[in-house]
């Protein structure tokens, strides 16, 4: 497994294009675990070198779905009904859903806790 560590946003890119290639592979091969590992690589990299700010909590919660093939259902089955409000900016996060999304979807908190306007 042929795999660098992410410390250029070239890095990134490539990281990123390689990990939309492995969408798909059943778990247990080798393909699922570079899939995996590139993950990991990825989010410590989207931690550790993209400014908080840069995404908004509702960005972060679609990214995160985009990636896992997670569904509003599945969305909702975390957080309640009221998921859709959030994901269409008309509710903000609550604490309590933020503290989900982080410990069961892995969305780093700061990411969740960032301030962002609500539609009136």
């Amino acid at each position: 497994m042929d795999i660098q560590p992410i410390r250029t946003d070239a890095d990134y890119s490539a990281a990123i294009s390689a990990i939309d290639t492995l969408w798909g592979a059943p778990d247990g091969t080798a393909a699922a675990d570079r899939r995996e590992v590139l993950a990991v690589l990825i989010d410590a990299y989207e931690r550790d070198s993209l400014p908080p700010s840069a995404i908004t909590p509702v960005e972060a919660i679609r990214a995160r779905m985009d990636m896992e093939g997670f569904t509003i259902a599945d969305l909702m089955a975390l957080i309640g009904p009221s998921a859709s409000a959030v994901l269409d900016g008309r509710r903000r996060l609550t604490m309590d859903m933020a503290r989900k999304l982080h410990f069961e979807w892995k969305i780093p908190a700061e990411m969740l806790i960032q301030p962002y306007a609500v539609k009136p």
